[in-house]
């Protein structure tokens, strides 16, 4: 808990964006015990760690973060291209749980 020392919690509190919900993200989180959240773009892997030890209160084993770039559409003559995102794939130590799919109390 000593990395939640070196950060602000206001800070902390705007790391995390929105857990992701997905086909690859479940998958994930059965085989590895992993955890997949959407970041802000410039949190460090220390900022993520210290964000979910605190907001969830389980242990974190490791963070690995993985930059995807936003895709390119086009609207009839006009190019455009969607928002990049950073992606946080958190590992818990053996035991921890985070589940999204419980009623809140």
């Amino acid at each position: 808990m000593s990395a939640i020392l070196k950060h602000t919690e206001e800070r902390l509190m705007k790391v995390l964006l929105a857990p992701v919900i997905s086909e690859k993200a479940t998958f994930v989180a059965e085989k590895n015990e992993q955890v997949v959240f959407l970041v802000m773009p410039d949190a460090t892997k220390l900022e993520i760690k210290a964000a979910v030890e605190m907001l969830f209160k389980v242990q974190v084993e490791s963070v690995q973060v993985a930059n995807r770039m936003g895709k390119q559409k086009r609207s009839g003559k006009f190019n455009g291209r969607r928002n990049h995102t950073r992606r946080a794939f958190v590992c818990l130590k053996p035991g921890q749980e985070i589940n999204f799919t419980e009623e809140a109390k």
